[in-house]
C-alpha cells in the first residue's frame, strides 16, 4: 500500500501569464482557480455540467494540472510539499 502522505495535496504553486510563480495552500488555489473560470466566456466543456465555478475548481485541481485562458495563454498548477513528512 502507498504511503498517503504521498497523496497529500496541501500547498501548490500556481503559475499565471504575467503573474509568475506563487505558492498557495489548496483552499487558496481553489479560489484562484474558480477565479480564472469566472473570467472565461464559459467554461470548459468537461466541467460545464458543474453547479458554480468553485464545483468545477475543485474538479479541476484533483483532475489536471493546466487550464487555458485563451489560444497560447494557460494557467497552471502543482502539488507541492513544503515540510518533510513527519515519522
Amino acid at each position: 500500500m502507498s504511503d498517503p502522505l504521498l497523496r497529500q495535496r496541501d500547498h501548490y504553486v500556481v503559475l499565471e501569464p504575467q503573474a509568475g510563480e506563487r505558492t498557495l495552500t489548496a483552499e487558496e488555489t481553489v479560489g484562484w482557480l474558480a477565479e480564472l473560470l469566472a473570467g472565461l466566456p464559459e467554461p470548459p466543456a468537461d466541467l460545464a455540467d458543474f453547479p458554480h465555478d468553485r464545483a468545477r475548481a475543485e474538479r479541476l485541481l484533483d483532475t489536471a494540472c493546466e487550464l487555458e485562458l485563451e489560444p497560447g495563454r494557460t494557467a497552471q498548477w502543482f502539488a507541492v510539499r513544503l515540510e518533510p513528512p513527519r515519522r
